[in-house]
């Protein structure tokens, strides 16, 4: 009945996918170049869902309000707990507070790029060579394990095309500048990357085109 009862609220489309318990959220950013066999994992990062940690005496109120990152999400957070705000977390009990691997829900991005090796790169290479015309962007996956990812057992979320970004240089320890460097290097990948896919007759994005994607991002985001 929710259901029903969103599909007559909502004008847009939308997609209808699996939730996935999963333990480990990763995004994951490759690239290849037309004119190569192999491609790159040239970004790993892992989120690290927004939850607090108990000590026994606190109650779930005093945590996340004592908490900067869940702070900020307490108007919406005091809704949704408004049955559990009391309680008193046990020590050591870890609570995940939201779901959803975002920086505006709280999400905290780590550089995960200690992953990467050639194992992995096989993972995505085998992945993205069955998408046609696919040669940049980023997997938003779940896994269980290290090792499950390493042995592709993973579940895509989302695929990022060429707007996506390395997500890593989000991380609390990497500068500004830091995050500068590697976002001109993957615009300069994906640059030479057109320019390649261009000389073997796929045409550039006209004008009239992008300014209705653009159009189009801007409703979604007023939505």
């Amino acid at each position: 009945m929710d259901l029903v009862n969103y599909h007559k609220q909502v004008l847009e489309p939308y997609l209808i996918q699996e939730f996935i318990t999963w333990k480990i959220e990763l995004g994951v950013f490759y690239y290849r170049y037309p004119n190569r066999n192999k491609g790159v994992v040239s970004s790993i990062v892992q989120k690290e869902m927004l939850q607090v940690i108990g000590d026994g005496k606190a109650t779930l109120e005093e945590l996340i309000l004592d908490y900067d990152r869940a702070k900020l999400q307490w108007e919406t957070l005091k809704k949704r707990y408004k049955n559990d705000l009391q309680k008193v977390i046990e020590k050591d009990e870890c609570k995940t507070l939201v779901l959803i691997g975002n920086h505006s829900r709280g999400t905290k991005f780590l550089d995960a790029n200690h992953l990467i090796n050639p194992k992995l790169t096989q993972v995505f290479e085998d992945i993205s060579q069955r998408i046609p015309g696919f040669h940049f962007g980023r997997f938003d996956i779940k896994t269980n394990s290290v090792e499950d990812l390493y042995n592709g057992k993973l579940k895509i979320m989302e695929l990022n095309g060429a707007g996506s970004e390395p997500a890593h240089i989000y991380d609390p320890k990497h500068s500004i500048f830091y995050a500068y460097k590697v976002i001109l290097f993957h615009w300069k990948t994906l640059f030479n990357i057109s320019m390649q896919n261009h000389k073997q007759g796929i045409p550039f994005l006209s004008f009239t085109e992008g300014w209705s994607e653009y159009k189009s991002i801007r409703k979604q985001q007023k939505i």
